[in-house]
């Protein structure tokens, strides 16, 4: 019979592929580990980890059970979430994921209003990309992600939080050049440095400007917003910066901020939670405090009705 605490140690061993790293991850002895991990193979009938000399790896039943696992222990982890706070708001522990072209801009005020308002909660927090929060979700090592719309995952729902119009960030030196306010088209002539492939903000900024793949961008290996804010200020050429960021990235000075003519491009930031997750008044309530937090507008985010995502067209 299995047990979810097979399941817990199939699933750390699974992703450290180590037995020692596995053993400390878990606070148990290695032996114990091995033990638990021989019964679970007994039980399949079947080896799911293949151990050589230099090391071990899944085995292709290894990966399908990897895969059935990681979703058994989300569900489990958000049924023992549903008891954590018997009915009181951000209390236990709370994993939030945030794009990383939001997460400076956000985090400070956000987690100084959380510690003041909800003592009781410890609070998590993983920037990456949006591909990895999303994966991180699925397996219920996070509860929650702040990311842009539109959301590309079966069983994720979203709480529109607010709409983050753009802004062409320029060298302040040649701002009097480009006619304000920024007409798309006008960017065709100019020398667009992006981040690197991976963040969302980049896809944006390429579906903003229409422009081919086959025009050549500089993407100079910045791998965030901060860093390429630097590259402009260094006049290296210009690039797109949502509102979001820009009150925090003018205090390093050397760049002009421009807005775009209407309609104004932008993007739709949204908190993504599992759907089974029974946490929604929690989510709720961390969406008021994001908003305000942000201090955006939801005009057109709040046009978007919270639901189930596999009804959202697919995007980055």
């Amino acid at each position: 019979m299995l047990t979810l605490r097979q399941l817990r140690y199939f699933e750390s061993l699974s992703e450290t592929l180590h037995f020692g790293q596995a053993a400390r991850r878990l606070n148990i002895s290695q032996p114990a580990l091995s033990a638990q991990i021989a019964q679970l193979e007994e039980h399949f009938g079947t080896a799911l980890f293949e151990r050589r000399s230099s090391g071990i790896s899944l085995t292709p039943e290894g990966e399908r059970v990897k895969r059935r696992v990681r979703r058994i222990l989300a569900e489990v982890r958000d049924l023992e979430a549903l008891s954590e706070g018997q009915g009181e708001l951000l209390v236990g522990q709370l994993r939030i994921g945030i794009i990383a072209s939001l997460a400076p801009y956000l985090l400070p005020g956000l987690l100084a209003e959380l510690a003041r308002s909800y003592p009781r909660l410890s609070v998590g927090v993983r920037e990456n990309v949006t591909a990895i929060l999303a994966d991180e979700l699925a397996r219920g090592d996070l509860d929650c992600v702040v990311q842009a719309l539109p959301v590309e995952r079966k069983g994720v729902s979203t709480i529109p939080l607010c709409e983050d119009p753009f802004f062409l960030a320029v060298p302040d030196a040649e701002a009097g050049r480009i006619p304000s306010p920024v007409a798309p088209s006008q960017l065709e002539s100019e020398r667009l440095i992006l981040l690197e492939e991976g963040h969302c903000l980049r896809d944006q900024a390429l579906d903003v400007c229409r422009i081919v793949e086959q025009r050549d961008l500089a993407t100079l290996g910045a791998t965030s917003l901060t860093t390429l804010m630097r590259m402009v200020a260094g006049g290296l050429g210009v690039t797109l910066v949502p509102q979001s960021a820009v009150e925090t990235e003018a205090r390093g000075g050397g760049i002009r901020f421009l807005p775009f003519e209407a309609p104004v491009p932008s993007r739709r930031l949204a908190l993504a939670f599992r759907s089974s997750s029974g946490r929604r008044s929690d989510f709720e309530r961390l969406a008021e405090m994001i908003r305000a937090c942000l201090g955006l507008s939801e005009t057109a985010a709040g046009h978007e009705k919270a639901g189930d995502a596999s009804a959202t067209p697919a995007s980055d």
